[in-house]
């Protein structure tokens, strides 16, 4: 699934054409950001499902998650500052959820930072649950992540893998 249009919208698997956008997006936004390399490594990683969001042909977020045996580990979520608020985040995490199920994914889970409330309040929005906490997670100013949970209710009975095949792109690491 390279493109996918809903509502105005636009996802789009994350492109080398992109990374410019996307580092200034991830510079804008967090204190710890990931580097052009980390995003390069989500490109070529048989593992992620990494998407841009498009409003009107620009960049205005980007999120993606690994998909490891049946769980879904949502590795970044991100929208552009001036379009914060208008319930783009939102969509973005439901397409993730959707592909990840439709790929199988029984449960999501991700990390978010312990003084990031309104992306807590998303997620919980969106039926995640806190159960745990992992601290000094964040290296640079030892900040707490929460550990949060969504159970998908994917299965892999059906379509399951013949003869060896594998169902998931990494459950073989």
């Amino acid at each position: 699934m390279s493109r996918v249009v809903q509502d105005g919208v636009t996802f789009v698997e994350l492109r080398e054409e992109h990374l410019d956008d996307v580092m200034a997006i991830e510079l804008e936004a967090y204190p710890e950001p990931w580097t052009a390399g980390l995003f390069r490594d989500e490109i070529r990683n048989g593992c992620s499902f990494f998407y841009v969001l498009l409003k009107d042909s620009e960049v205005v977020g980007y999120g993606g998650f690994w998909l490891v045996l049946d769980e879904a580990h949502i590795t970044s979520v991100t929208v552009r500052d001036g379009y914060r608020g208008r319930g783009l985040g939102k969509r973005l995490v439901a397409f993730l959820l959707r592909l990840a199920g439709e790929l199988g994914a029984r449960t999501a889970t991700l990390e978010v930072r312990a003084s990031n409330i309104r992306a807590q309040g998303l997620y919980l929005g969106l039926g995640f649950s806190v159960v745990g906490v992992r601290a000094g997670y964040y290296p640079k100013s030892g900040e707490d992540a929460i550990v949060m949970l969504k159970e998908l209710g994917g299965s892999r009975g059906e379509g399951e893998p013949q003869d060896g095949e594998r169902s998931f792109p990494c459950e073989e690491m």
